[in-house]
C-alpha cells in the first residue's frame, strides 16, 4: 500500500464491532504489520478479549483524540517512527469523538475530511468504525463524506460513492453561554486592546494561571487574524461563567481557503495557520465557519465545552 486508506464502517452491536475490526487487525499481525488500536475503554477491552495475538499497540482512545490538532501530531509521529523503522503497512482502529461521545463535533468532522491530506505521505490503513446507536444521523452523513472508502459488510472494503472531497465545517453551534449578554464587546479592536480588556475581564473568575494566560492569547489571536485577514469590521466577544470563558471574532471574510488551517503548523510568516494550530493546541474547542453574521472563529478555554 502506498498512501493513506481511510476506511468507515457502521456497526449497530459489539459482535458487528468485533466482526469489522478482529479480522481486520488479525490480518495485519499476520502480515508483519504494526497495528494500532485508539479506542473507546469499551471497545478497547472488546479487542483485548477477541484477539488472540499480541503485538496490538494499544493507545487510550480518550487521550489520543484529546483534540484534532494532537491527534493529527500524535498520529504523523507515530507513522514516521514506523515506516523510519522499515514498516511497509501499518493498520490502525481509532474511534473518533462524536455528541454521542459527549464531544463537539464540527471540529471533529474536520479532522476526518483533513485526515486524508494529513496522512497521505504514509502507508497506512485507517478504520474508522461508528456506533449507529450513539451516532446522530448528521454526524452519520458527515463520516460518509468525509471517508474515501466503507467497508458495507465486514470483510468488504469498497470505494465510498458518497464521498466528497473537501467536506464544508458542519454548522457552528453557539455555546451555552453566548445565550446571555457578552461581558465584553469590542468594535475593530487593536490587539493590544483586547489583551489588557480580556486580562481585567477574567481576573476575578475561577481560572487557574495556564487557563487565563491561553484565553488571553487566543483573544489576541483571533482579534490579530481577523484585522489582518478578514474584512472589517471586526467584532469581538466574550462570555464567562464559572471557570469557562468564551471568545468570538467575526469579521465578513471568508475565512482560511486552506482546509487543514489549524490542524497542522505551518512555517509561512504571512499565514494565520501558525496562530490557529497554536490555539488548537492549547484551547479546549476552536471552531471556526461562515453564518449570516460573518465568518467566525470561537474558542472555548477552561472547564468543560
Amino acid at each position: 500500500m502506498t498512501g493513506f486508506f481511510h476506511e468507515t464502517a457502521f456497526y449497530g452491536t459489539d459482535d458487528d464491532f468485533l466482526a469489522h475490526a478482529v479480522p481486520f487487525l488479525e490480518d495485519g499481525l499476520r502480515g508483519g504489520e504494526p497495528c494500532v488500536v485508539a479506542c473507546s475503554e469499551q471497545n478497547t477491552a472488546l479487542l483485548r478479549g477477541a484477539l488472540d495475538r499480541t503485538g496490538v499497540i494499544f493507545r487510550p482512545g480518550a487521550d489520543q483524540y484529546s483534540r484534532p490538532s494532537e491527534a493529527i501530531a500524535s498520529y504523523r509521529d507515530l507513522f514516521r517512527e514506523h515506516t523510519s523503522d522499515g514498516a511497509q503497512q501499518m493498520r490502525v482502529v481509532g474511534d473518533v469523538p462524536h455528541p454521542g461521545t459527549g464531544a463537539r463535533w464540527d471540529w471533529w468532522a474536520r479532522y476526518e475530511a483533513a485526515a486524508n491530506q494529513a496522512y497521505a505521505e504514509f502507508p497506512v490503513w485507517g478504520l474508522c468504525p461508528y456506533d449507529t446507536r450513539t451516532t446522530p444521523a448528521d454526524v452519520l452523513a458527515d463520516v460518509v463524506r468525509t471517508h474515501p472508502n466503507i467497508a458495507t459488510t465486514p470483510g468488504t472494503h469498497e470505494a465510498n460513492a458518497g464521498y466528497r472531497e473537501g467536506l464544508a465545517a458542519s454548522p457552528q453551534l453557539p455555546d451555552v453561554l453566548e445565550e446571555g449578554v457578552p461581558l465584553l464587546e469590542l468594535l475593530d479592536p487593536a490587539a493590544s486592546a483586547v489583551r489588557e480588556a480580556v486580562g481585567n475581564a477574567i481576573e476575578g473568575l475561577d481560572l487557574d494561571e495556564d487557563a487565563a494566560h491561553d484565553a488571553v492569547y487566543a483573544a489576541s489571536e483571533i482579534v490579530t487574524n481577523g484585522l489582518t485577514h478578514g474584512i472589517a469590521p471586526v467584532r469581538f466577544r466574550l462570555w464567562a461563567g464559572g471557570s469557562r470563558v468564551v471568545l468570538a471574532v467575526t469579521d465578513h471574510g471568508h475565512g482560511p481557503s486552506d482546509p487543514m488551517a489549524g490542524l497542522v503548523p505551518t512555517t509561512e510568516t504571512r499565514s494565520a495557520g501558525l496562530g490557529l494550530w497554536i490555539l488548537h493546541r492549547t484551547c479546549d474547542y476552536v471552531s471556526m465557519g461562515r453564518d449570516a453574521d460573518g465568518f467566525t472563529v470561537r474558542v472555548s478555554v477552561g472547564g468543560q465545552t
